[in-house]
C-alpha cells in the first residue's frame, strides 16, 4: 500500500509536541514555517511542511512543558539571507528572539536566530558557513548549541 499523504522526499521527519496553549502554538508554527496548518481539530492541529520536509503535529495537554530529552530543534537553511528572514517573520509576530553571527557551535561556524514556542521548546534557525571549524563551540564547551536561559516566550 501507498501512503495516503503526498511528500516531494522519499521520507520526511514527524515531530508531535504536547502543548498547554494550542492556540498560541498554532500561532507561533504558522510564523515559523510561513504557513497555515493542513488540519486543525478540537486539541490538534497539524502541518505538513515542504521545506524543509516535516510533519508537525501539535497535541493538546493540561500540562506541557519542553520535552527533557531534547536540547532544543532546529531548522537549517542555506542562506544567511534566509535567517534574516525568519528573524524578521518572529519579531514581526513579536517573539523573542537571539541572534548569533559567526558563532561557533558544533565544530561549525555559523549564523543563527534562536525562538522558544509558546511551551518553551527551543528552535534554532541556522547556516553553516563554515563546516569545519577548529573548536566545538562557546570557549570549547560540550553545551554550545542553546539559546540563552532568558529567552522569553510570548504568553
Amino acid at each position: 500500500m501507498q501512503s495516503a499523504v503526498e511528500f516531494a522526499t522519499n521520507t520526511r521527519i514527524h515531530i508531535a509536541l504536547e502543548t498547554s496553549t494550542l492556540d498560541e502554538a498554532i500561532a507561533f508554527y504558522r510564523t515559523m514555517f510561513a504557513q497555515e496548518p493542513v488540519k486543525v481539530k478540537p486539541g490538534y492541529a497539524k502541518f505538513e511542511v515542504a521545506d524543509p520536509p516535516v510533519n508537525l503535529s501539535l497535541n493538546a495537554a493540561a500540562q506541557a512543558h519542553a520535552t527533557s530529552g531534547a536540547s532544543h530543534f532546529g531548522v537549517q537553511v542555506k542562506s544567511t539571507d534566509a535567517v534574516h528572514e525568519a528573524k524578521q517573520r518572529f519579531e514581526t509576530a513579536g517573539y523573542g528572539i537571539e541572534t548569533e553571527e559567526h558563532v561557533t557551535c558544533c565544530w561549525a561556524v555559523q549564523d543563527k536566530v534562536w525562538v522558544r514556542d509558546p511551551d518553551g521548546n527551543a528552535w534554532e534557525i541556522f547556516v553553516v558557513l563554515d563546516a569545519d571549524a577548529a573548536v566545538h563551540g562557546k570557549a570549547d564547551s560540550d553545551v554550545c548549541c542553546a539559546p540563552a536561559a532568558e529567552l522569553v516566550t510570548l504568553g
